[in-house]
């Protein structure tokens, strides 16, 4: 059995962070979350859980190191936030890097080690509970962080400028007109159906899916928008690292965004992380009993086009594929059955992995993990072995994945465990076999 101590990584941000602390520090901070914050749920969590290890095969950390008790989830939460509870904030700097180490980078928050616990006990909500202290104390991945601060600034996760964000729609809209004469990516437009909203990733480096995402709307016909003012990236690293308040305000300015145009719903693009911190967390933490304007995924929404016939598919993808489920939308909106709907409305020959749907393995890379950079690109890499076999153990080409931090994660996994595999958008498959009546 290892022991966090003996795999510390070193991370300026981490390490700046702890520097600046002192133990009294810790234990104010500490008890003013704990006692503001956080209230029975947690303390049910730490008091009810039995250290049975019966999560243990739930997460593929532990999964992925033969077994190892440090990595296991009750492991984890034991050594971080309920180590907290129970000494009350008097740990020392030194404890605190272990467990934001622990909580950053050693857990994705995926919530599959709460289908395992005999008594419902969520970890990856006692785990973004320490995220939220370390942040509180100032004590943050640094690639994360920046990140975050990159969200503060500039309300998109990619120091993406507002002209750059509309020339970047403008350039798709030409490049999409060499082949649809007349297709637009209509900008602030009032009273669309509806706001098709993506994370800053798309236009900073995969402005390839904006293109596609325009030329499905056009030969489906749909009336809909993008807006030309901050509010347009839906995602949010804020939330990962436990800075609530910036998390409140993107999704403030994201709905608000939306209603200024008076569309009838937003659509969101293919993102897993994003869809949560707007129907789970994002709207919680402003106070909102509902959401302020209806909010789908693209999942729902492509399954909507293809049942009513709006995309026709003249012939299906023909290469084997198996299907990634997405933590948040799968396990934490329930969309397993749409999103083989729509795999298999597009697919021709399809493979379930084992396990699957909501008891499918995490990518490794969500909850912020990847977000977290290269320092701890070998931790989440080696602690997916269970997702590389699994992938493997299905025998196709093509991996099927509606999410943008699950899409680079299985391509850091594919590429180190040399599997050859390829992730695909369904907006890349759909873009590719479906039936252009309006192309040149």
């Amino acid at each position: 059995m290892s022991h966090i101590s003996d795999r510390i990584i070193s991370d300026p941000g981490l390490e700046l962070g702890v520097a600046n602390l002192t133990t009294e520090r810790i234990e104010e901070v500490v008890n003013q979350a704990l006692k503001g914050e956080t209230g029975a749920k947690l303390k049910a969590y730490q008091e009810t859980c039995m250290r049975c290890g019966l999560c243990a095969q739930g997460c593929h950390f532990y999964v992925s190191h033969d077994g190892d008790p440090s990595y296991s989830p009750v492991s984890k939460a034991t050594e971080s936030i309920y180590e907290l509870m129970e000494k009350k904030g008097r740990v020392s700097p030194k404890r605190i890097y272990e467990m934001a180490q622990i909580a950053y980078t050693e857990c994705n928050l995926c919530k599959r080690c709460a289908h395992y616990c005999p008594v419902g006990i969520d970890t990856g909500y006692s785990m973004l509970v320490m995220r939220r202290i370390c942040h509180l104390l100032g004590v943050v991945p640094q690639y994360i962080l920046d990140t975050g601060n990159s969200h503060a600034t500039t309300m998109n996760q990619m120091w993406v400028k507002d002209d750059e964000w509309i020339d970047t729609l403008q350039w798709q809209e030409d490049e999409a007109r060499d082949e649809f004469s007349n297709i637009r990516i209509p900008l602030d437009k009032e009273g669309a159906d509806i706001y098709y909203s993506v994370i800053a990733p798309e236009p900073k480096f995969r402005t390839q899916l904006i293109y596609q995402a325009a030329a499905i709307f056009h030969e489906a016909g749909v009336d809909w928008t993008m807006p030309s003012t901050p509010g347009w990236d839906n995602s949010d690293m804020s939330m990962y690292i436990g800075d609530f308040e910036n998390m409140g305000r993107l999704k403030r300015s994201h709905y608000e965004s939306a209603q200024k145009l008076r569309v009838k719903r937003i659509v969101m693009g293919e993102c897993g992380h994003a869809y949560r911190s707007v129907y789970d967390m994002g709207n919680r933490w402003l106070g909102y009993r509902d959401m302020p304007i209806p909010v789908i995924h693209s999942v729902e929404y492509f399954w909507e086009l293809l049942t009513e016939g709006k995309i026709k598919i003249p012939k299906k993808f023909e290469h084997p594929v198996t299907i990634h489920d997405p933590c948040n939308i799968i396990r934490g909106m329930g969309l397993m059955d749409k999103l083989r709907d729509v795999t298999h409305m597009i697919c021709e020959n399809v493979v379930e992995m084992t396990p699957n749907r909501e008891h499918n393995y995490c990518c490794s890379a969500g909850g912020g993990v990847i977000n977290c950079g290269p320092p701890f690109r070998g931790t989440r890499v080696k602690g997916n072995k269970a997702k590389a076999d699994q992938l493997r153990n299905t025998g196709v080409s093509h991996v099927v994945c509606p999410c943008h931090n699950c899409h680079g994660g299985l391509e850091d996994i594919i590429d180190h465990y040399e599997l050859g595999m390829h992730p695909k958008f369904l907006g890349d498959i759909i873009y590719e076999i479906m039936e252009k009546t309006d192309a040149l």
